[in-house]
Protein backbone atom coordinates (compact mmCIF):
# COMPACT_ATOMS: atom_id res chain seq x y z
CA UNK A 1 0.00 0.00 0.00
CA UNK A 2 1.08 3.42 -1.08
CA UNK A 3 2.51 5.96 1.82
CA UNK A 4 0.89 9.75 1.82
CA UNK A 5 4.33 10.92 1.99
CA UNK A 6 3.70 13.04 -1.41
CA UNK A 7 1.02 15.07 -2.80
CA UNK A 8 1.13 12.88 -5.63
CA UNK A 9 0.18 9.65 -3.61
CA UNK A 10 -3.25 11.61 -2.26
CA UNK A 11 -4.74 12.09 -5.13
CA UNK A 12 -8.03 11.55 -5.38
CA UNK A 13 -8.29 10.91 -9.50
CA UNK A 14 -10.75 13.73 -10.17
CA UNK A 15 -10.15 15.79 -13.03
CA UNK A 16 -11.52 18.63 -14.80
CA UNK A 17 -13.93 16.78 -16.52
CA UNK A 18 -15.49 16.11 -13.15
CA UNK A 19 -16.21 19.52 -11.91
CA UNK A 20 -19.70 20.95 -11.94
CA UNK A 21 -18.72 23.69 -13.99
CA UNK A 22 -16.37 23.76 -17.67
CA UNK A 23 -12.89 24.15 -16.99
CA UNK A 24 -10.92 25.44 -19.93
CA UNK A 25 -13.68 24.42 -22.43
CA UNK A 26 -13.33 24.01 -26.26
CA UNK A 27 -14.51 27.46 -25.95
CA UNK A 28 -10.97 28.71 -24.71
CA UNK A 29 -8.46 29.63 -27.40
CA UNK A 30 -6.23 26.86 -27.35
CA UNK A 31 -3.00 28.95 -26.71
CA UNK A 32 -4.61 29.29 -23.09
CA UNK A 33 -5.88 26.43 -22.46
CA UNK A 34 -2.56 24.33 -21.59
CA UNK A 35 -1.74 27.00 -18.21
CA UNK A 36 -5.42 27.06 -17.28
CA UNK A 37 -5.40 23.19 -17.16
CA UNK A 38 -1.81 23.20 -15.38
CA UNK A 39 -3.34 25.82 -12.75
CA UNK A 40 -6.50 23.45 -12.23
CA UNK A 41 -3.98 20.10 -11.99
CA UNK A 42 -1.93 21.94 -9.21
CA UNK A 43 -5.20 23.16 -7.03
CA UNK A 44 -6.82 19.73 -7.90
CA UNK A 45 -3.42 18.34 -5.95
CA UNK A 46 -3.95 20.76 -2.77
CA UNK A 47 -7.58 19.91 -2.56
CA UNK A 48 -7.32 15.98 -1.99
CA UNK A 49 -4.63 17.10 0.13
CA UNK A 50 -6.71 19.25 2.18
CA UNK A 51 -9.90 16.60 1.93
CA UNK A 52 -7.60 13.13 2.33
CA UNK A 53 -9.40 11.54 5.34
CA UNK A 54 -6.40 9.98 6.28
CA UNK A 55 -3.93 12.83 6.82
CA UNK A 56 -3.21 14.64 10.43
CA UNK A 57 -4.30 18.19 9.50
CA UNK A 58 -0.59 19.16 10.31
CA UNK A 59 0.61 16.44 7.54
CA UNK A 60 -1.74 17.91 5.64
CA UNK A 61 -0.17 21.57 5.82
CA UNK A 62 3.20 20.38 5.84
CA UNK A 63 2.50 18.54 1.94
CA UNK A 64 0.77 21.93 0.78
CA UNK A 65 3.60 23.95 2.35
CA UNK A 66 5.73 21.22 0.26
CA UNK A 67 3.63 22.25 -3.17
CA UNK A 68 4.19 25.79 -2.60
CA UNK A 69 7.88 25.57 -2.38
CA UNK A 70 8.04 23.38 -4.83
CA UNK A 71 6.31 26.11 -7.14
CA UNK A 72 8.13 28.89 -6.13
CA UNK A 73 11.77 27.18 -6.16
CA UNK A 74 11.98 27.38 -2.44
CA UNK A 75 11.92 23.80 -1.64
CA UNK A 76 12.95 20.41 -4.64
CA UNK A 77 10.70 20.22 -7.59
CA UNK A 78 7.39 18.17 -7.49
CA UNK A 79 5.39 16.96 -10.55
CA UNK A 80 2.25 17.92 -9.38
CA UNK A 81 3.88 22.19 -9.18
CA UNK A 82 5.97 21.52 -12.49
CA UNK A 83 3.74 22.05 -15.02
CA UNK A 84 2.34 25.27 -13.62
CA UNK A 85 5.61 26.57 -12.92
CA UNK A 86 6.29 26.35 -16.34
CA UNK A 87 3.35 27.94 -17.70
CA UNK A 88 3.74 31.04 -15.39
CA UNK A 89 7.41 31.14 -16.17
CA UNK A 90 6.49 30.89 -20.22
CA UNK A 91 4.37 33.68 -19.47
CA UNK A 92 6.15 35.80 -17.53
CA UNK A 93 2.99 35.48 -14.52
CA UNK A 94 3.73 35.71 -10.57
CA UNK A 95 2.39 32.17 -8.40
CA UNK A 96 -0.08 34.62 -6.27
CA UNK A 97 -3.53 33.46 -7.16
CA UNK A 98 -2.07 29.36 -6.92
CA UNK A 99 -0.56 30.22 -3.53
CA UNK A 100 -3.78 32.32 -2.39
CA UNK A 101 -5.57 28.57 -3.25
CA UNK A 102 -2.76 26.98 -0.81
CA UNK A 103 -4.00 29.06 1.54
CA UNK A 104 -7.18 28.15 1.42
CA UNK A 105 -6.51 24.47 1.77
CA UNK A 106 -4.66 25.35 4.71
CA UNK A 107 -8.14 26.91 6.11
CA UNK A 108 -9.54 23.48 5.44
CA UNK A 109 -6.99 21.83 7.03
CA UNK A 110 -7.14 23.26 10.46
CA UNK A 111 -11.28 24.98 10.02
CA UNK A 112 -14.60 23.07 9.98
CA UNK A 113 -16.85 25.73 10.80
CA UNK A 114 -17.94 29.05 9.57
CA UNK A 115 -19.59 31.63 11.91
CA UNK A 116 -21.84 34.05 9.35
CA UNK A 117 -21.48 34.66 5.71
CA UNK A 118 -18.34 36.98 6.18
CA UNK A 119 -16.76 34.36 7.30
CA UNK A 120 -17.51 32.51 4.27
CA UNK A 121 -16.75 35.17 2.23
CA UNK A 122 -13.26 35.23 3.35
CA UNK A 123 -12.86 32.08 2.71
CA UNK A 124 -13.86 32.20 -1.05
CA UNK A 125 -11.66 34.78 -1.30
CA UNK A 126 -9.11 32.42 -1.27
CA UNK A 127 -10.42 29.38 -2.07
CA UNK A 128 -12.25 30.53 -5.12
CA UNK A 129 -11.79 34.19 -6.43
CA UNK A 130 -7.92 33.66 -7.24
CA UNK A 131 -9.01 31.14 -9.82
CA UNK A 132 -11.46 33.49 -11.94
CA UNK A 133 -8.33 36.10 -11.75
CA UNK A 134 -5.96 33.64 -13.01
CA UNK A 135 -7.78 32.97 -15.67
CA UNK A 136 -8.15 36.54 -16.58
CA UNK A 137 -4.64 37.59 -16.08
CA UNK A 138 -3.93 34.66 -18.45
CA UNK A 139 -5.92 35.98 -21.45
CA UNK A 140 -4.57 39.92 -20.15
CA UNK A 141 -8.13 41.43 -19.23
CA UNK A 142 -7.59 44.23 -17.14
CA UNK A 143 -7.72 43.54 -13.51
CA UNK A 144 -9.30 47.47 -12.79
CA UNK A 145 -12.15 46.35 -14.97
CA UNK A 146 -13.10 42.71 -14.37
CA UNK A 147 -11.99 41.38 -10.99
CA UNK A 148 -14.75 42.60 -8.81
CA UNK A 149 -17.64 41.13 -11.42
CA UNK A 150 -15.23 38.09 -11.47
CA UNK A 151 -14.53 37.61 -7.55
CA UNK A 152 -18.62 37.39 -7.22
CA UNK A 153 -18.92 35.18 -9.81
CA UNK A 154 -16.59 32.79 -8.52
CA UNK A 155 -17.44 33.23 -4.84
CA UNK A 156 -21.17 32.12 -6.32
CA UNK A 157 -19.49 29.11 -7.77
CA UNK A 158 -17.83 27.79 -4.81
CA UNK A 159 -20.86 28.46 -2.14
CA UNK A 160 -23.51 26.48 -4.90
CA UNK A 161 -20.98 23.67 -4.57
CA UNK A 162 -20.80 24.03 -1.18
CA UNK A 163 -24.56 23.62 -1.00
CA UNK A 164 -24.56 20.92 -3.33
CA UNK A 165 -22.01 18.94 -1.48
CA UNK A 166 -23.36 19.91 2.40
CA UNK A 167 -24.41 16.23 3.66
CA UNK A 168 -20.92 14.42 1.66
CA UNK A 169 -18.81 17.20 3.39
CA UNK A 170 -19.95 16.44 6.78
CA UNK A 171 -20.55 13.14 6.90
CA UNK A 172 -16.81 12.65 5.18
CA UNK A 173 -14.99 15.54 6.81
CA UNK A 174 -17.05 16.78 9.12
CA UNK A 175 -16.81 20.18 7.43
CA UNK A 176 -20.04 22.47 7.60
CA UNK A 177 -19.91 25.15 5.27
CA UNK A 178 -23.20 26.64 5.47
CA UNK A 179 -22.37 29.49 8.46
CA UNK A 180 -23.77 28.94 11.86
CA UNK A 181 -25.76 32.01 12.15
CA UNK A 182 -27.58 31.13 8.88
CA UNK A 183 -28.30 28.04 10.85
CA UNK A 184 -29.63 29.49 14.09
CA UNK A 185 -31.96 31.87 12.34
CA UNK A 186 -33.84 29.01 11.04
CA UNK A 187 -33.79 27.00 13.99
CA UNK A 188 -31.32 24.19 12.02
CA UNK A 189 -28.77 21.97 13.90
CA UNK A 190 -25.63 20.62 11.69
CA UNK A 191 -26.92 17.25 13.20
CA UNK A 192 -29.42 17.54 10.12
CA UNK A 193 -26.62 17.03 7.63
CA UNK A 194 -26.48 13.52 8.40
CA UNK A 195 -30.17 12.96 7.87
CA UNK A 196 -31.44 11.28 4.23
CA UNK A 197 -33.86 13.97 4.03
CA UNK A 198 -33.29 17.91 5.09
CA UNK A 199 -35.96 18.79 7.49
CA UNK A 200 -37.91 22.02 6.45
CA UNK A 201 -35.54 24.15 9.16
CA UNK A 202 -32.18 22.91 6.74
CA UNK A 203 -34.45 23.64 3.45
CA UNK A 204 -34.90 27.06 5.04
CA UNK A 205 -30.76 27.63 5.40
CA UNK A 206 -30.21 26.43 2.15
CA UNK A 207 -32.64 28.42 0.42
CA UNK A 208 -31.11 32.08 2.43
CA UNK A 209 -28.07 30.79 0.70
CA UNK A 210 -28.86 29.80 -2.51
CA UNK A 211 -30.77 33.34 -2.89
CA UNK A 212 -27.58 35.17 -1.45
CA UNK A 213 -25.61 32.99 -4.45
CA UNK A 214 -27.81 34.50 -7.01
CA UNK A 215 -27.56 38.36 -5.75
CA UNK A 216 -24.35 37.44 -6.35
CA UNK A 217 -24.52 36.15 -9.52
CA UNK A 218 -26.44 39.39 -10.44
CA UNK A 219 -23.65 41.30 -9.52
CA UNK A 220 -21.19 39.67 -11.78
CA UNK A 221 -23.16 38.95 -14.62
CA UNK A 222 -21.74 42.06 -16.40
CA UNK A 223 -18.44 40.13 -16.75
CA UNK A 224 -18.72 38.59 -20.19
CA UNK A 225 -19.69 42.05 -21.63
CA UNK A 226 -16.61 43.43 -19.98
CA UNK A 227 -14.28 41.18 -21.13
CA UNK A 228 -12.19 41.89 -24.41
CA UNK A 229 -11.39 38.05 -25.15
CA UNK A 230 -14.51 37.00 -26.98
CA UNK A 231 -14.07 33.31 -26.64
CA UNK A 232 -13.32 33.62 -22.68
CA UNK A 233 -16.35 35.91 -22.74
CA UNK A 234 -18.39 33.05 -23.88
CA UNK A 235 -17.12 30.70 -21.75
CA UNK A 236 -17.76 32.88 -18.58
CA UNK A 237 -21.40 33.70 -19.63
CA UNK A 238 -22.28 30.24 -20.13
CA UNK A 239 -20.45 29.16 -16.70
CA UNK A 240 -22.56 32.17 -15.26
CA UNK A 241 -25.95 30.96 -17.19
CA UNK A 242 -25.45 27.20 -15.40
CA UNK A 243 -24.57 28.65 -11.76
CA UNK A 244 -27.74 30.73 -12.01
CA UNK A 245 -29.76 27.65 -12.70
CA UNK A 246 -28.03 25.50 -10.35
CA UNK A 247 -28.52 28.48 -7.49
CA UNK A 248 -32.12 28.29 -8.55
CA UNK A 249 -32.39 24.77 -8.57
CA UNK A 250 -31.42 24.58 -4.91
CA UNK A 251 -34.46 27.30 -4.21
CA UNK A 252 -36.56 24.68 -4.87
CA UNK A 253 -34.86 21.16 -4.27
CA UNK A 254 -32.89 19.57 -1.08
CA UNK A 255 -29.35 19.07 -1.76
CA UNK A 256 -29.44 15.97 0.55
CA UNK A 257 -31.89 13.91 -0.99
CA UNK A 258 -32.69 15.61 -4.57
CA UNK A 259 -29.81 15.79 -7.70
CA UNK A 260 -29.39 19.32 -8.36
CA UNK A 261 -26.98 19.30 -10.68
CA UNK A 262 -27.34 19.22 -14.93
CA UNK A 263 -27.60 15.89 -16.40
CA UNK A 264 -25.79 16.27 -19.79
CA UNK A 265 -28.15 17.36 -22.38
CA UNK A 266 -29.42 20.25 -19.70
CA UNK A 267 -25.96 21.08 -19.24
CA UNK A 268 -25.32 22.02 -23.09
CA UNK A 269 -28.59 23.89 -23.46
CA UNK A 270 -28.37 25.99 -20.58
CA UNK A 271 -24.62 27.09 -21.06
CA UNK A 272 -25.64 27.55 -24.96
CA UNK A 273 -28.30 30.03 -23.52
CA UNK A 274 -25.76 32.03 -21.82
CA UNK A 275 -23.79 32.27 -25.14
CA UNK A 276 -26.26 33.15 -27.02
CA UNK A 277 -27.37 35.77 -25.38
CA UNK A 278 -23.39 37.19 -24.82
CA UNK A 279 -22.97 37.22 -28.49
CA UNK A 280 -26.40 38.90 -29.21
CA UNK A 281 -25.16 42.22 -27.22
CA UNK A 282 -21.24 41.83 -28.15
CA UNK A 283 -22.06 44.56 -30.63
CA UNK A 284 -23.60 46.84 -27.97
CA UNK A 285 -20.75 46.09 -25.27
CA UNK A 286 -19.12 49.30 -25.92
CA UNK A 287 -21.10 51.15 -23.67
CA UNK A 288 -21.27 48.04 -20.50
CA UNK A 289 -17.43 48.86 -20.74
CA UNK A 290 -17.52 52.51 -20.58
CA UNK A 291 -19.98 52.03 -17.71
CA UNK A 292 -17.92 50.13 -15.82
CA UNK A 293 -14.65 52.69 -16.49
CA UNK A 294 -17.00 55.00 -14.75
CA UNK A 295 -17.65 53.56 -11.95
CA UNK A 296 -14.06 52.65 -11.27
CA UNK A 297 -12.94 56.56 -11.61
CA UNK A 298 -16.13 57.79 -9.30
Amino acid sequence: MSTLDSATATRSGKGHRDENFPVASHLIHPRHRGAILAFYDFVRAGDDVADHSALAPERKIELLDRLADALTGAGPSDPEAEPLRRELAARGLPPRHALELLDAFRMDARKNRYADWDELIHYCRYSAMPVGRFVLDVHGEDPARVYRASDAICAALQVINHLQDCGKDYAALDRVYLPQDCLDRHGATVAMLGEAKAPPQLRAATRELAQRCLDLLDEGAVLPDLIDDLRLSLEIAAIHRLAVVLSRGLLERDPLSEKVHHGKAAFALTALGGVAATLARRPFRGRTVRAAAQGIRS
